[in-house]
């Protein structure tokens, strides 16, 4: 009898995959269904079931097999080769699925001696719950749920700044799942600013956190 696995009690929450790189390719290429449809189906002989599997994924990963950053004298006993190796185990179709690729170099030791605060997390919360209100209000919906159509409809990118995506989006050979995730992020990003509409600035940060070739992973 098919059982509900860790995506499907990840429904609503996150599921958050440390080392990244450990798992199997296969692993975590059967998470792309999910991740797309927002449930997974299971085919067995007798029946077929259907599980809930709306849930947010975050994932974390070394940039080399030795943890170290590539630029790192420690990870020069690696070559080419090997962390290209390593890296591969990630697929494209997988990391096209993505919104957000965020790098968390070093921290120097004169900082982490600081120990300065930082933004208090009731702020960042307060500020969240506003942007998720403006969504609501708007569309009904939250922004990851919107598809390509109803992004479309909105009107919330004038054509200067759709003309810059199209452009960005040839050069950099973005598929049509990654442009229409960045349209998603820009827009968060504008109400998270409470902004009217996705400018120039909105849009550039959201191409920005979708670029691998700073990771070392190249371009999905």
């Amino acid at each position: 009898m098919p059982r509900p696995g860790e995506i499907t009690l990840a429904h609503h929450g996150v599921l958050f995959l440390d080392e990244l790189t450990e798992f199997q390719r296969s692993t975590l290429d059967v998470l792309r269904e999910p991740m797309e449809a927002g449930e997974i189906h299971i085919a067995r002989a007798a029946r077929q079931s259907r599980f809930p599997a709306r849930f947010q994924l975050i994932a974390a990963m070394n940039p080399t097999p030795g943890g170290y950053g590539a630029d790192d004298a420690r990870s020069q006993r690696y070559s080419p080769d090997q962390l290209r190796r390593y890296l591969s185990r990630l697929s494209g179709p997988f990391l096209d699925r993505l919104d957000l690729y965020v790098e968390v170099p070093a921290v120097p030791p004169e900082v982490l001696q600081a120990r300065s605060p930082g933004e208090p997390t009731e702020t960042v919360q307060a500020r969240v719950q506003a942007a998720w209100a403006r969504q609501i209000a708007r569309q009904g919906c939250r922004n990851h749920e919107l598809n390509s159509s109803r992004l479309a409809d909105m009107g919330v990118m004038a054509k200067e700044e759709r003309d810059q995506l199209i452009g960005l989006s040839r050069k950099l050979k973005l598929s049509a799942r990654a442009q229409h995730r960045i349209e998603r992020v820009a827009l968060t990003l504008v109400d998270l600013e409470q902004a009217d509409r996705i400018g120039k600035a909105h849009l550039m940060e959201a191409i920005n956190l979708r670029q691998l070739d700073r990771l070392g992973l190249g371009s999905a």
